[in-house]
């Protein structure tokens, strides 16, 4: 397979905006990274901050349709599941809409709470696309393609260059933030997944991830 023509440095190759309708915009060529900005409502806030006491445990994966049986696990597997409504609409809404978004009736998800960096170091997803969003904590980074050398990506070895030209240009999702990362399993993205990492929590700080994938 011949590789894609590199993306010229000054193209942007994000999409941000407040409504829903930034995410289709996944589907352009040149686009690897949509996100849609919101802020958590209070209730949303609070929801999650239930599920969330010092040694809790959550780690919930899921696959199937984004219906009531999904719903219905979720709750089954939260530490506060008497004050969980908020978040469990939040991501049923988040799944049937990605589940629309993409034609399909099956969603794999996954609900974690990190206490240190899950994916530290950048790299690129094989997968064609995966929607994050970070409930609590701080959220993803990512790396525009001017500061990226792909040849340092993959397994760390002593003789590969840095993957991070350029740190000051290290972008940093918000809490909350709904953000389609499109990965070099996507037809025609080969060798342009966007770069990304999980930040580094400070001692104490929890963070909470949902990541789903299509199909």
């Amino acid at each position: 397979m011949v590789a894609p023509l590199p993306m010229p440095p000054d193209c942007p190759h994000w999409a941000y905006g407040h409504d829903i309708g930034v995410l289709p915009r996944i589907f352009e060529d040149d686009i690897t990274l949509a996100v849609m900005e919101r802020t958590l409502p209070e209730a949303l806030r609070d929801s999650v901050a239930a599920q969330l006491p010092p040694a809790a445990k959550l780690d919930w994966h899921w696959r199937g349709a984004p219906g009531e049986a999904m719903r219905a696990d979720l709750r089954r597997h939260l530490p506060a599941p008497d004050r969980a409504a908020a978040l469990l609409d939040d991501i049923g809404t988040i799944a049937s809409a990605l589940a629309f978004l993409f034609d399909t009736g099956t969603i794999g998800i996954r609900l974690r709470r990190l206490d240190e960096a899950m994916c530290p170091r950048f790299h690129v997803d094989n997968l064609p696309v995966r929607l994050v969003t970070t409930y609590a904590g701080p959220g993803s980074e990512w790396l525009p393609e001017h500061a990226v050398n792909r040849a340092g990506l993959g397994a760390p070895r002593a003789d590969k260059p840095a993957i991070v030209t350029d740190p000051a240009a290290i972008g940093r999702l918000g809490a909350g933030d709904l953000a389609l990362l499109k990965g070099d399993g996507w037809i025609g993205n080969e060798g342009r997944g966007l770069v990304h990492r999980s930040p580094r929590p400070v001692p104490g700080e929890t963070r909470l991830l949902l990541a789903l994938d299509p199909g």
